[in-house]
């Protein structure tokens, strides 16, 4: 009787992976799928507040709004977080740091709305990964010249391979990370309204505050504080 219960309560999981259109380019097929849509809408509106924001303090006059006032808040949020890991280095990585805190804290949330995290897709976390990846190396390169380099082969030259290793590693572990979280959440969402779709309507609320809000806002601080951590190792110390 059970069993017979769960069977009709059950349907095929909807992991949110969808191809929208299909067109071909260079004589390749190739998909707009809803990764492409989530990350369109993130992107959108991280813009949007931006502007509304832009516009507000060109007009503001006295007393500043609540809009004012939310957008300073973040953006002091964010100097402290990035001086208080890198120090003065951080100086010179706020926008960066900032802008990818934004965008990582709006695409892990984006499942509240009933969107495919774009997190999700490796395709988004991996080119994170290695933009963390360039920003690294360019600043050992910038600050220790050759020592950049040479520095493979300490404190023994026989463990060069697993120092090379170390360094090719970096991009692949962080985005390894978040995407494997963000996942991971979205597939048991994914299961546990296909498996009980019938009544699972309103009660799994409470698992969408910590896959979505919880665990969502962890992984975006702890992407950003890896990417602070790894560049700020390359350069000469700052208190």
């Amino acid at each position: 009787m059970g069993n017979s219960l769960g069977m009709l309560a059950a349907k095929e999981p909807d992991f949110q992976i969808h191809g929208l259109v299909k067109f071909q380019l260079f004589g390749q097929e190739l998909w707009l799928t809803t990764t492409h849509v989530s990350i369109l809408i993130v992107a959108l509106l991280l813009l949007i507040f931006a502007l509304v924001v832009r516009a507000k303090l060109s007009d503001a006059e006295g007393k500043p709004g609540t809009l004012q006032n939310i957008a300073e808040l973040i953006v002091e949020m964010l100097d402290n977080m990035v001086k208080g890991s890198m120090g003065k280095n951080g100086l010179a990585f706020r926008n960066y740091i900032g802008s990818l805190f934004l965008f990582l804290i709006v695409a892990n949330l984006s499942g509240l709305l009933g969107l495919r995290p774009p997190t999700a897709d490796y395709g988004v976390t991996l080119p994170l990964g290695l933009i963390t990846f360039v920003l690294i190396q360019f600043n050992n390169i910038k600050y220790n010249k050759i020592e950049a380099f040479t520095g493979l082969f300490k404190p023994l030259p026989f463990l060069f391979p697993i120092n090379l290793i170390g360094e090719i590693a970096a991009p692949f572990s962080i985005s390894l990370r978040l995407f494997g979280n963000v996942l991971s959440g979205t597939v048991i969402m994914g299961l546990i309204y296909g498996l009980l779709y019938k009544i699972a309507w309103a009660w799994p609320g409470f698992l969408h505050i910590y896959f979505d809000v919880f665990s969502g806002a962890i992984q975006a601080y702890v992407f950003c504080m890896l990417t602070m951590v790894y560049i700020n190792d390359k350069m000469p110390s700052a208190e």
